[in-house]
């Protein structure tokens, strides 16, 4: 049996990023390249197969691309797609902080309220106050969210990671994740969709746009999402949560009457009926049509009556031959077989189904 170091992060493989903006070059050669907001999904990897079938599936052509900052080329796509549909794994995958990034490195990493590398009281806030996300990212942090998600219809088995440094895409992917994880309690797999919104916001007089990544549950039905885990195939086909049931074929009921006319016995005939109790077919008080005629059927074999053709044999005993001898009946070693079945032991019938009361 395997061992795990219990500190380790058990994560999915990384295969490739999500992103919401490109570069392009500067024709200022001595100025870094151009950041550019994308109206549609740009996805990068390490691998050229994994882009190339992106773009497959979402339009855009393929080219290779070296990240700011970073010596080592990847390959991108930017797509022609607005919505992405993807799938949340099990648990909280969404990962959030206020970061400062410079050409060495990550310099600050806060919660809001404590910088974890400094290990001091947030330094934005205590700088420019709680309006201090509006400030340019060369002064303040900037908010930071990646979120893991599986796109079913790309290969291999891994997650694709979105980023995004918006502060409203923050508050808003947030408070979507938290009500799902409240009602699913992070048990199994979610379908999703994301897409890329405009926006526009008002402050002091001037009119900033900026864009949102929005991430909500791909369910027929709100009830779908907050009634708990879904299975994997559910998951797959978030259609089939909507789809009726198939109905069950209808109850074969075995000729229990047919049965019961071809007992030699009355204890057979008493099994029949047991039977039918057994499977529910008849009222246990014996009241119903079906053990009203099992009744009759018992009470002719008891008096001699044939249960196939109604002729009463009850006094057809034959009488003595010319010698005054009568017939007798030989019966052989292992052919007394006329106990009831093992199956269907004898058994009292219901008060109401005495052989006898249903004449």
């Amino acid at each position: 049996m395997g061992s795990r170091i219990l500190t380790m992060k058990r994560q999915a493989a990384e295969l490739g990023r999500i992103r919401t903006g490109y570069s392009r070059p500067n024709p200022d050669a001595s100025k870094g390249p151009i950041p550019v907001k994308s109206k549609t999904f740009v996805l990068t990897s390490h691998s050229r197969n994994y882009v190339a079938a992106a773009a497959e599936l979402y339009g855009g052509k393929v080219e290779q691309w070296t990240p700011q900052r970073q010596s080592v080329a990847q390959w991108r796509v930017i797509t022609e797609a607005r919505e992405l549909g993807a799938i949340l794994p099990a648990g909280d995958v969404l990962n959030q902080a206020n970061e400062m990034w410079t050409g060495g490195g990550c310099e600050r990493r806060c919660d809001g309220i404590t910088e974890s590398i400094s290990r001091k009281p947030c330094i934005c806030l205590a700088k420019y106050g709680e309006d201090w996300h509006t400030r340019p990212p060369t002064q303040v942090c900037r908010p930071t969210s990646r979120i893991g998600v599986f796109l079913p219809d790309l290969p291999d088995l891994g997650v694709w990671r979105l980023d995004t440094k918006s502060y409203y895409a923050a508050d808003a992917l947030a408070g979507g994740l938290d009500t799902v994880l409240e009602a699913t309690g992070g048990k199994g797999l979610l379908p999703v969709r994301m897409w890329i919104e405009q926006r526009a916001a008002v402050r002091n007089g001037k009119t900033k746009q900026f864009q949102v990544v929005m991430l909500v549950p791909a369910l027929p039905k709100l009830r779908h999402a907050l009634s708990g885990p879904i299975s994997t195939a559910a998951a797959l086909d978030p259609a089939s949560l909507d789809r009726p049931a198939i109905e069950a074929g209808p109850v074969v009921v075995p000729d229990y009457a047919a049965e019961a006319r071809l007992c030699k016995t009355v204890e057979d005939a008493r099994a029949v009926w047991h039977r039918a109790n057994r499977a529910g077919h008849v009222d246990p008080k014996g009241t119903d049509a079906l053990s009203q005629e099992l009744i009759r059927i018992a009470d002719d074999i008891a008096t001699g009556i044939d249960t196939q053709t109604g002729e009463d044999h009850g006094d057809d005993e034959p009488g003595p031959d010319e010698d005054g001898v009568y017939d007798g009946e030989v019966i052989e070693d292992g052919d007394q077989d006329d106990e009831p079945p093992a199956a269907y032991p004898p058994a009292e019938w219901p008060a109401a189904a005495v052989p006898g009361g249903g004449r």
